[in-house]
């Protein structure tokens, strides 16, 4: 019988953002980072660094419990509006942001972002940064025509979701929907960072099963391109690492940076 697709009342009830960071951000040794995090800082390094994608504002979409994504935001927009659906997660954001002593440690990857930087000694002025340029700690539903409802936000000049949508979205055709429903949240002409992971469909939190939206590339792309956007940079990899497969299934990992047209 065909497992059903996760519902959002069974995250609220037992999606754990511990059991999830110590799953998928924890190293072995401490020091390496794996494959999936050094793939999504080092394309948003450059993206940002070099890109010229930079302005006021940045929607970050979908959070889950984490900040990795916006180590090199931070240095290019004023204003960063993060969101998560869950109020755990959330919760877990606010430790992060207020230096609680429980907050989990993201030090190993804030030097190694500091590293890409040329600038691994300022690791700790950079989370000083990020935790200033954090405005916002807001409730997202990806399956609302409005995800922020009942706020509604200004278009940003960037909004940046990373390794969220193949949660809520069942199959394409809702991935693509939530695609076009980001447009109203961008400014013509603004740009969409998605990073997520290919032929996925289920994975691990803890002992919890969760089924996600199972994708190929050429599935991906299409959906950008039906919902309106214009793909300036596409970028993919494979899954190197197969020593959890028990975890997760997915098969590769990609990064699309797309523009709303002006």
């Amino acid at each position: 019988m065909e497992t059903p697709f996760t519902s959002q009342q069974t995250y609220i009830d037992e999606f754990s953002p511990l059991d999830y960071l110590q799953t998928y951000y924890v190293s072995k040794d401490g020091s390496t980072l794996d494959e999936w995090t050094e793939f999504v800082v080092r394309n948003l390094h450059e993206t940002f660094a070099a890109g010229g994608v930079r302005g006021d504002t940045v929607i970050d979409f979908g959070a889950g419990p984490t900040i990795y994504h916006l180590l090199s935001a931070c240095e290019v927009f004023d204003k960063i509006i993060t969101s998560d659906f869950l109020a755990q997660n959330r919760a877990e954001l606010e430790k992060w942001l207020k230096k609680d002593p429980k907050a989990f440690d993201w030090t190993p990857v804030i030097k190694y972002v500091c590293e890409l930087e040329g600038n691994r000694e300022n690791y700790q002025q950079k989370a000083e940064k990020l935790r200033s340029k954090v405005k916002e700690v807001l409730k997202c539903d990806a399956l609302k025509r409005n995800p922020y409802h009942p706020v509604v936000l200004q278009p940003a000049d960037c909004l940046l979701t990373c390794l969220c949508l193949e949660a809520p979205c069942e199959d394409v055709k809702s991935f693509c929907n939530v695609l076009k429903n980001f447009k109203d949240l961008i400014k013509p002409g603004g740009h969409l960072l998605i990073l997520s992971v290919l032929k996925s469909s289920f994975y691990y939190v803890g002992d919890k099963y969760f089924t996600t939206m199972c994708a190929t590339r050429e599935e991906i792309e299409e959906a950008f391109k039906e919902a309106g956007y214009e793909i300036a940079k596409a970028v993919y990899g494979p899954r190197n690492d197969k020593s959890r497969p028990d975890i997760t299934d997915y098969d590769g990992h990609y990064y699309i940076h797309a523009r709303k047209p002006k």
